[in-house]
């Protein structure tokens, strides 16, 4: 009886070893310096022509970087600034007038200068929401909250995150607060002002926004193969329709109800079979083809499926079972469109169902990897709420929301170029993954960058002195606020 093979044992100091890991001391030491370096070449985004506030943006950047928790405005400015309760920070947050559309193009340039993303990068559509505990914040109203999983007094926002997965790099490049259709009613005008609304504001749905960011990259020269979304957009016939009059292909997620032709329609407006009563006007279908919902012809014993091994992943293989059909669809104008449908079975039998608009003659291999690029998208926010606190933002006016939103994606983006620039300069030891017995190496996390950081921009500690200042400073500023309100009072008495 042959004993099985035993793998060598795993020298805990060669692995600890940091070159082989691909990290280097001297790098490391000057990732301080890198940061402040990556905040000069964005400065001018956040000056005016009469005040520079830049330096709010670096200690915003810091603090969200290297702080771990309550990130909120005295805490970063007490923390990092060693004083101070934090007002200017809130000003520069909440009025100052710089444009976060400009933190967006700047991003987006400099992604485009990257040689790697040329080719194989996709933008992805999506949308998250953050809890709210009233509707005091711009845009909270009772909607649907998709982390919860149901309705909920929340924000949402929609997003525009950018992914290439041979580069290993994904990161935030657009957002848009979206306002449900009651806060642009006259009932909430008070509430708008408050929460400083433009006043030209109207509604707009999701889609629109996803459309109007998805022009933005595209006239700022991004380089991009398709868009990914999931099924919230991609259910929408007239959102797909006009990406690809755009000329621009997709891979968008779609419900198990979606229904699907498997022979092409013939579409018309009917003839008038009587003398009596109107003509037709609507379009009808009007040959004999029925629609089928995605999910039976999943489960149809006519559909051919081929297992696939992806790509390696963290967690293992990426694999599933495959199926790949030439559908048809119908725009809510009537119009008959060719669609490809990618079916993705799950081990344990769960399906995913994928429209994309690629030319006849693409091959399954394309269909099939375009179809399962939404992962990114889930990074791009995990990282986001988890290390950067994203979600423990707590203003409540709208420019302060997208201002939050910008300097949250230059936070990604420094870590995301940081860790591709790095990939490029300090190699891996490719012996490494064979002596651990994985199929990949982990990667570099934004948590794994941000723990670097505070090693090297390390949070001031107190002293008893200026612990001693700052809590007169708030003592001053509650008196200061309790002035104001005797005085309000005074002169609503007096007032005749």
């Amino acid at each position: 009886m042959k004993k099985a093979k035993t793998s060598p044992p795993i020298d805990p100091l060669d692995v600890f070893d940091p070159a082989r890991w691909g990290l280097c001391l001297a790098a490391i030491l000057d990732l301080g310096l890198r940061l402040y370096r990556f905040w000069e070449r964005y400065r001018h985004v956040f000056a005016s022509r009469t005040r520079d506030t830049s330096s709010n943006a670096y200690l915003y950047l810091r603090a969200m970087l290297t702080l771990d928790h309550e990130r909120n405005f005295k805490n970063m400015a007490r923390r990092l600034d060693q004083g101070g309760d934090g007002q200017a920070l809130q000003h520069f947050m909440s009025t100052s007038p710089w444009d976060k559309g400009a933190v967006f193009r700047q991003i987006q340039t400099d992604l485009s200068a990257i040689p790697a993303v040329r080719q194989g990068s996709v933008v992805i559509l999506d949308e998250s929401a953050d809890a709210k505990a009233g509707e005091q914040s711009a845009g909270a109203a009772r909607q649907r909250n998709g982390r919860l999983g149901k309705v909920d007094v929340c924000q949402v926002g929609t997003y525009l995150a950018y992914a290439n997965v041979a580069a290993n790099l994904w990161t935030l490049i657009d957002g848009e607060l979206f306002l449900p259709e009651v806060w642009l009613t006259p009932a909430y005008a008070d509430q708008r002002q408050a929460c400083g609304v433009p006043a030209e504001q109207v509604f707009q749905p999701k889609t629109d926004l996803g459309l109007q960011m998805i022009d933005r990259a595209r006239a700022n020269g991004l380089p991009f193969e398709r868009v990914a979304c999931d099924a919230f957009y991609g259910r929408d016939r007239q959102f797909r329709a006009e990406l690809q009059a755009k000329n621009v292909l997709y891979a968008a997620d779609v419900p198990a109800n979606t229904r699907v032709y498997r022979c092409e329609p013939r579409v018309g407006i009917p003839r008038k079979r009587h003398r009596r009563g109107p003509a037709p006007t609507r379009w009808k279908v009007l040959s004999r083809h029925r629609s089928h919902p995605v999910s039976r012809i999943a489960h149809s014993k006519h559909t051919t499926w081929q297992h696939l091994r992806l790509r390696p992943t963290e967690r293992g293989w990426l694999e599933a079972d495959f199926a790949i059909e030439r559908v048809w669809t119908i725009t809510a104008t009537g119009q008959v469109r060719a669609e490809w449908l990618v079916i993705r079975r799950e081990l344990n039998g769960d399906c995913a169902y994928t429209l994309l608009n690629d030319p006849p003659d693409t091959p399954a291999p394309t269909l099939i990897a375009a179809s399962c690029q939404r992962y990114f998208t889930e990074r791009v926010y995990e990282e986001a709420k988890t290390d950067l606190g994203w979600a423990e933002f707590q203003a409540l006016k709208y420019r302060a929301w997208e201002h939050h939103l910008a300097l949250t994606a230059l936070a990604l983006w420094f870590v995301a170029e940081t860790k591709w620039q790095w990939a490029q300069t300090y190699t891996r030891d490719p012996h490494l993954r064979q002596q651990l017995e994985v199929e990949v190496l982990p990667a570099l996390s934004t948590a794994n960058v941000c723990e670097l950081l505070r090693a090297v921009l390390p949070v001031p500690t107190l002293t008893p002195a200026s612990a001693i200042q700052i809590v007169i400073r708030i003592l001053l500023d509650r008196a200061a606020s309790t002035r104001s309100r005797l005085k309000a009072r005074i002169n609503q008495e007096t007032s005749p």
